[in-house]
C-alpha cells in the first residue's frame, strides 16, 4: 500500500468516482441551506437531504463530495483523545434512484484494494444480521471469504449500528468495511476482534442502503427508488494509509501540529499535560479557519458562538503552552497551505480569515489576563470557605464584564476539580437580557442591523422589462439615501432609485448589472449599480449629478447600450463555451459557477484534470465556428416540464420557478447548437460576438476547474495591451520584439553563471572566516565540539560549512552562528555517535536562541533558528558547552 497525502487520497477517491458516472461536486458550505434542522453541516450527506427526500431534483442521479464538516458534540474530549475531532471531511459517493448494493460494495472493494493497494487480507467487511443480500455479494461476487464477514443484530432494545434510521421515513442496513491495523493497536484480548473498543479494527467505509420505508413501529416497506450514501471520514482513511498512530500523525494535521509545537517552545509527545493543549489547538484551528471562509463570524449566538467558542479555548490552551503572543492567524497560515488544494476558497480569503482571527483574538487577549485573576481569585475564595461549586452570579460576572464564555470557566474549574451553578447562571443572563430589551437597536427578523431597505413599504414591487428595450419610461416609487427613505434626491447625494419598471438588467446568476442614466427633463441621475432587493424590488444605486428627483416623478430609464452589448458577448459566449466544452471533454462537464461583465468571462466547470493545450484549442475553435455561423440566439418562456423536454441545461443550485426562460443558439433549419434556462441577457446572434479567445485555464476545488476568456472589444484591448507590454520588455532588454526570445535566453545564461560564481565566492569567504578550525575545537567528556562565529553568511552558506566542519571534526557537534543584516542565523548538527551519547541538535538551539532574541528547533541532527540581536551571539556561543554537557550527563 502506497503512502498518500489527504489530497492526494481526497483527488483519488473523486476522480475514482467520476471514472464511474459519478457528478464531483465541491464542498457545500458549512453554513446549510434551507435547513433549519442543523447549525452546522455535520455530516456528507446532509447538504444532499433534499435528493434523498425527492424535495428537488439532484444534478445527476450519481454524485461524489468530500464534504466539510464540523461537529461539536463532544468537544469536551477533543484534544484529551488522539481520536475526537470538531472538524473533518467527509468522502462520499451517493446514488438517487440509480445504482444500488451491487455496484456500492464492488466499487468499494475496488477503490481500496486497486486504487489504493490495500491489503485485501486486512480488510474485513461487516453487514446487518438478516442482510443476506449483501452477504451474498461480498461472498459470492466480490470473492470475501464468508469467515471474514461480522453480522451485527439489532439489540434488546430493537437498535443495531448496522441498521441505519431515525423515526418513521426511509430507512436500510448498512455495510462497513474495517481494516486490521495489526497488533501493536489491539487490546491483547485473545477475542479481540471487529466491532471491539481498541484501535486495532478500525471502519474506514460505511454504506448506508436505503432500501426501506420504515413506519416508526418495526414495519417496514421496500421503496420502489433506492439510495446509496456512503461515508468514509478521509483524515480516518489517511491514518491507514500512512500508517500513523492517530489522526493527529497525518500529514496536514501534522504539519499543523508541528508548527504550535514551534511556537510553544516545546515537542509533542513529552508532555501528556501539553499534548491535550497541542490535539485541542490543531483541531480548533482548521474549525475556526473554515468557519471564517464560510462567512461564519464570532458572536454570541447560534454558529457564530460555536466558533467565538472554538478560538477562545484555542488561545487559552495557547497560553496554557506559554505562548505570549497572538498565534491564530500564523496557525491558520498553515491550515490554509495545507488544504487550499481541496478549498481554494481558502486561500481566495485569506486575509479575511486572518484580520477576522487577529481581531477575535485581540478582542480576547484584551480580557483574558483580568478574567483569569479574577477567576483565581474566586477559586481562592471557594478554597478558603470549602465550597465546590461557584455561584451563577460570579460566572455570569465574568462573561458579562470579561467576555470569558460559560463553558470556559466551566472547563476552568473542572480542571481544578469545581462546579459552576449553570441555572443561576441562566437565571442572571436573563435578568440581563430583560433590562436591556426596552434599549436594544431594531433589528430585522434575522437578527442583523437594519439596512434603510427594510423600511420601504413591502407592498412595492419592482418588473424588468429590459430584455427588448434599453429605454423605458416608469414612475418612481421609491427614493433612499444610504441612511433612510426620502422624498427627494438632490444635485450630489448618493441613493438608491426605485421605479415600477425598469430595463437595467440587476446581478443575477453570474451576470453584472447594467449601468446608465436615469433622466427627467434636465435632472439626471447615474446609475452605478443595479441590485436586486427584498420583496421583488430592483435599486438603481447612483448618484444625482444634475438637478433634482422627487417620488413620482416619471423619469425615462436609459440603459448602457455598449456595457450592455459587450456583457451580452460574454454571456452569449459562455453558453457556447459549456457546450463546447462537453463536446471535447465529455457529458460529465456541469457548469460550477460563472461570472460575466462587459470585460471578460469566467466559466467553472466540473472535470476530473486540467485541459491540455490541444483541449483548449479544440473548445476556442468550436466556440469561433458557431460565432461564424451566425445562430440566432432565441428566447423562450416555458413551463420547467417544457423546458426539460427541450434538454435545456439547468445551474445546479439555482432555484426556478413555474416558468422559465430558455435560451437556443441555432442556424435556421438545423438542432439548436446550445440550449440553457438562462435569465440573462445576449446578444441576437452570434455573429455579434466576434470572436473568443481563452487567456487561463485552471482549477479551482478539487475536480473543478475555471476558463477565462476575452471576446470582441475586451479580446482586441487585451491584445493592445499584450502588444505595448512586449514592446516594454523588448525596450528593458535592448532588443527587438522579433529576437526578444533569444535574447532572454542569452541573459538567462548569464545570469546562472553569475550565481554560480556568486556561491563559490561566499563559500570562499565563508571558509576563509573560519581560519583555524583546529584551535577552535573544544572537547566535552570526550565528545568534539566546535562553536563559531561566522559573518556574513546565510543559512545555504552555513548548511555547507557545517557539513565542512563537520567532516572536519569527524565525530561531535558543530554550532555556527552568523550575523547578516542585522538579522542573527544559528545552526547546530550532531553527527550519529554524538546523538547515541546524548548530544540533541534541536535542544540545543532551542537554550541558545534566547540569546539571540529569537526561537527555533528541530531534529536531533540538524536545527536551525533565528533571532533579531546579533550583540548575543558571543553568549550564546558561550552556552554551547554548558548545554551540551548536560545532555551528556
Amino acid at each position: 500500500m502506497e503512502k498518500y497525502g489527504v489530497n492526494e487520497l481526497r483527488k483519488k477517491y473523486l476522480n475514482f468516482f467520476e471514472s464511474k458516472g459519478h457528478l464531483a461536486m465541491k464542498s457545500f458550505s458549512l453554513v446549510p441551506h434551507n435547513d433549519n434542522s442543523l447549525l452546522l453541516i455535520n455530516a456528507g450527506m446532509a447538504p444532499l437531504k433534499p435528493y434523498f427526500t425527492g424535495q428537488e431534483i439532484p444534478p445527476r442521479r450519481r454524485v461524489t463530495t468530500c464534504q466539510k464538516c464540523v461537529r461539536t458534540g463532544d468537544i469536551e474530549n477533543v484534544g484529551k483523545t488522539a481520536r475526537h475531532l470538531t472538524f473533518f471531511e467527509m468522502l462520499g459517493n451517493f446514488s438517487f434512484g440509480d445504482y444500488f448494493k451491487h455496484e456500492a460494495l464492488a466499487w468499494s472493494w475496488e477503490f481500496l484494494t486497486e486504487v489504493l493497494k490495500m491489503d485485501p487480507d486486512r480488510l474485513y467487511p461487516s453487514i446487518y444480521g438478516e442482510d443476506e443480500e449483501a452477504y451474498d455479494i461480498w461472498t459470492k461476487e466480490i470473492g470475501v471469504p464468508s469467515e471474514k464477514i461480522t453480522r451485527f443484530y439489532r439489540d434488546e432494545n430493537g437498535e443495531c449500528d448496522n441498521f441505519w434510521e431515525h423515526g418513521a421515513g426511509p430507512c436500510g442496513p448498512c455495510s462497513e468495511i474495517y481494516y486490521d491495523r495489526g497488533e501493536k493497536y489491539g487490546c491483547g484480548k485473545p477475542d479481540c476482534k471487529v466491532g471491539c473498543e481498541c484501535d486495532r479494527f478500525m471502519e474506514i467505509w460505511n454504506n448506508v442502503f436505503t432500501q426501506f420505508d420504515g413506519d416508526g413501529k418495526g414495519g417496514y416497506t421496500e421503496l420502489e427508488n433506492k439510495n446509496i450514501d456512503t461515508g468514509m471520514g478521509l483524515e480516518r482513511l489517511a491514518v491507514v494509509v500512512q500508517d500513523v498512530d492517530s489522526v493527529y500523525d497525518i500529514d496536514t494535521m501534522k504539519a499543523i501540529r508541528d508548527k504550535i509545537c514551534e511556537l510553544a517552545g516545546t515537542t509533542y509527545q513529552s508532555d501528556e499535560a501539553k499534548d491535550v493543549s497541542i490535539r485541542l489547538i490543531t483541531d480548533h484551528i482548521r474549525s475556526s479557519t473554515f468557519m471564517i471562509s464560510d462567512g461564519i463570524m464570532p458572536s454570541n449566538e447560534g454558529r457564530g458562538y460555536v466558533l467565538r467558542r472554538l478560538i477562545r479555548r484555542a488561545v487559552r490552551h495557547g497560553r496554557k503552552l506559554g505562548i505570549d503572543k497572538q498565534f491564530m492567524a500564523e496557525l491558520a497560515q498553515t491550515v490554509i497551505a495545507e488544504s487550499k488544494d481541496g478549498y481554494p476558497e481558502l486561500e481566495d480569503k485569506k486575509e479575511f480569515i486572518l484580520q477576522v482571527l487577529s481581531q477575535e483574538e485581540g478582542k480576547f487577549d484584551k480580557t483574558i489576563d483580568q478574567g483569569l485573576t479574577i477567576l483565581t481569585q474566586m477559586q481562592e475564595e471557594l478554597e478558603a470557605s470549602g465550597a465546590k461549586e461557584l455561584k451563577g452570579a460570579d460566572a455570569f460576572k465574568l462573561y458579562d464584564t470579561y467576555g470569558f464564555p460559560l463553558d470556559l470557566t466551566l472547563e476552568i474549574m473542572q480542571e481544578k476539580g469545581y462546579t459552576v451553578d449553570e441555572k443561576g447562571f441562566a437565571a442572571a443572563m436573563q435578568e440581563q437580557k430583560e433590562k436591556a430589551r426596552g434599549a436594544r437597536k431594531t433589528t430585522n427578523y434575522m437578527g442583523a442591523e437594519e439596512t434603510v431597505y427594510q423600511h420601504i413599504d413591502p407592498t412595492i414591487t419592482s418588473k424588468f422589462v429590459g430584455y427588448d428595450r434599453l429605454t423605458h419610461n416608469s414612475k418612481i416609487s421609491v427614493l433612499t439615501t444610504e441612511e433612510e427613505v426620502v422624498s427627494a434626491l438632490t444635485d450630489g447625494q448618493t441613493g438608491t432609485i426605485i421605479v415600477d419598471e425598469t430595463p437595467f438588467y440587476a446581478t443575477m446568476g453570474g451576470q453584472t448589472a447594467d449601468k446608465g442614466t436615469i433622466t427627467e427633463g434636465d435632472n439626471e441621475f447615474a446609475v452605478k449599480d443595479t441590485i436586486h432587493l427584498q420583496g421583488g424590488r430592483i435599486g438603481h444605486v447612483g448618484v444625482v449629478t444634475k438637478g433634482m428627483f422627487k417620488v413620482g416623478d416619471t423619469v425615462t430609464l436609459t440603459v448602457d447600450a455598449a456595457n450592455r452589448q459587450n456583457t451580452g458577448k460574454n454571456h452569449s459566449a459562455t453558453h457556447l463555451l459549456q457546450k463546447a466544452l462537453r463536446i471535447v471533454l465529455g457529458s460529465h462537464v456541469e457548469q460550477a459557477g460563472s461570472y460575466v461583465d462587459a470585460e471578460r468571462l469566467r466559466f467553472d466547470f466540473t472535470h476530473f484534470s486540467a485541459m491540455t493545450d490541444e483541449e483548449i484549442a479544440k473548445v476556442e475553435a468550436i466556440v469561433n465556428e458557431q460565432i461564424a455561423k451566425n445562430l440566432q440566439v432565441v428566447t423562450e418562456e416555458m413551463s420547467v416540464e417544457d423546458a426539460k423536454k427541450t434538454g435545456a441545461m439547468a445551474l445546479f443550485g439555482e432555484k426556478y420557478g413555474d416558468k422559465v426562460r430558455v435560451v437556443q443558439m441555432k442556424a435556421d433549419g438545423e438542432e439548436a447548437f446550445s440550449v440553457e434556462l438562462c435569465g440573462g441577457t445576449h446578444v441576437a446572434n452570434t455573429g455579434v460576438i466576434s470572436y473568443f479567445k481563452i487567456i487561463s485555464e485552471s482549477g479551482v476545488a478539487a475536480g473543478v476547474r475555471r476558463i477565462e476568456a476575452l471576446t470582441g472589444d475586451g479580446l482586441m484591448k487585451h491584445y493592445a495591451m499584450q502588444e505595448e507590454l512586449l514592446k516594454e520588455v523588448a525596450k528593458a532588454a535592448k532588443a527587438e520584439p522579433a529576437k526578444l526570445l533569444q535574447k532572454v535566453t542569452s541573459l538567462q545564461e548569464e545570469l546562472k553563471a553569475l550565481q554560480s560564481e556568486n556561491e563559490k565566492l561566499k563559500a570562499k569567504l565563508a571558509n576563509d572566516a573560519v581560519g583555524d578550525v583546529d584551535s577552535k575545537i573544544q572537547e566535552v567528556k570526550g565528545m568534539k565540539v566546535l562553536a563559531m562565529d561566522v559573518p556574513d553568511v546565510d543559512m545555504n552558506g552555513l548548511r555547507n560549512l557545517g557539513d565542512q566542519m563537520k567532516e572536519k571534526i569527524g565525530d561531535g557537534v558543530v554550532v555556527l552562528a552568523s550575523a547578516n543584516g542585522g538579522k542573527v542565523t544559528l545552526l547546530a548538527m550532531a553527527t550519529d555517535a554524538a546523538i547515541k551519547k546524548g548530544a540533541h541538535a534541536g535542544n540545543l538551539i532551542k537554550e541558545i536562541a534566547s540569546l539571540v532574541g529569537g526561537g527555533g528547533g528541530g531534529r536531533p541532527n540538524m536545527a536551525q533558528a533565528g533571532g533579531k540581536n546579533p550583540a548575543g551571539i558571543p553568549d550564546a556561543l558561550a552556552k554551547v558547552v554548558s548545554v551540551i554537557e548536560s545532555q551528556l550527563a
